[in-house]
């Protein structure tokens, strides 16, 4: 073979050696990538424990931002406890049901704040039996929503014989209700409601309840023969400029108790009278600014 011959063979099979690599590539170095994998699973497993280590921080009741969409918060459910996390106080039950008077002396005769609220239930509860039975749904709500501003002795007449007690009640939201229940033997036997407010643009300072005289009157069927003595109430509304309000009835005068924007007053009677309570509203200087004798729209008479 001569020189040129065996050239051609040496690049010839440098040629083919060259396609073969290209064709089948070298074998895929395994150990190299099992070490790679087994140091990145270590890595993530270390990123997620302190993930987990920072969501034992969070909170009960912490809220997530996003993922509930526009208006909306999806709260986090049940953290780990961290094991360096100090405990949680645990804090003082809130006591249940209808807010009480601003005074004591609103709740009269011996009438106690359990009483009264176990009165005020069962006259919604008893509203709620009348609805089933096809009664108009006044909306009364929940006897939570409610606050007790007056509880007193109610005295049986001719029109409704038997003694019981008075309760009244208001609420502000959802919406403004007041209520009279009258309650006969544990058993609701009366039950007086307004919706929203009486106030007008043009009320005065001081506003007199519109069925406050159901508090302060025995039946018409009784005039001129008062069961007595008689214990009475009276109820109204102010507004911010008053800052006393003074109630006579039968002879004594009173200064009655501002709750929340009502103002309240009771006494007991000895002897019948034919005047509706006299009222006056003062402002915070001590300037007269409602009369109830110069109210056109007041009742002066019984």
């Amino acid at each position: 073979m001569s020189e040129e011959e065996r050239d051609f063979e040496e690049q010839l099979r440098e040629l083919l050696a060259e396609d073969a690599y290209t064709i089948r590539p070298s074998p895929v170095p395994y150990p190299q990538i099992r070490r790679q994998g087994v140091v990145e699973r270590r890595r993530r497993v270390a990123v997620a424990g302190a993930v987990l280590a920072t969501l034992a921080a969070v909170p009960v009741g912490a809220f997530a931002v996003g993922g509930g969409g526009t208006g909306t918060a999806d709260m986090a459910t049940t953290p780990t406890a961290s094991a360096s996390a100090e405990p949680t106080p645990t804090p003082t039950p809130t006591p249940s049901g209808p807010a009480g008077p601003a005074t004591a002396g609103q709740l009269r005769d011996g009438i106690t704040r359990e009483q009264a609220v176990e009165g005020l239930d069962n006259c919604i509860a008893e509203h709620r039996k009348n609805v089933a039975m096809g009664a108009r749904d006044l909306n009364l709500g929940k006897a939570d929503d409610y606050r007790i501003i007056l509880a007193l002795k109610s005295t049986g007449d001719l029109n409704s014989p038997g003694d019981g007690v008075f309760v009244v009640a208001v609420q502000e939201k959802p919406s403004e209700v007041r209520l009279v229940c009258n309650i006969k033997g544990g058993v609701a036997s009366g039950l007086n409601y307004s919706g929203g407010s009486d106030r007008q643009p043009d009320s005065p300072p001081v506003l007199v309840d519109t069925n406050a005289n159901k508090l302060y009157q025995q039946s018409f069927l009784n005039k001129g023969n008062w069961k007595l003595p008689f214990s009475w109430g009276f109820i109204g509304t102010v507004d911010p400029t008053v800052s006393k309000v003074t109630v006579s009835y039968g002879g004594s005068t009173s200064e009655a108790v501002l709750d929340h924007g009502w103002f309240v007053a009771a006494g007991t009677l000895t002897a019948q009278v034919t005047r509706n309570p006299h009222v006056t509203g003062y402002d915070t200087g001590g300037k007269l600014i409602y009369d109830s004798d110069e109210d056109k729209t007041y009742q002066q008479v019984q």
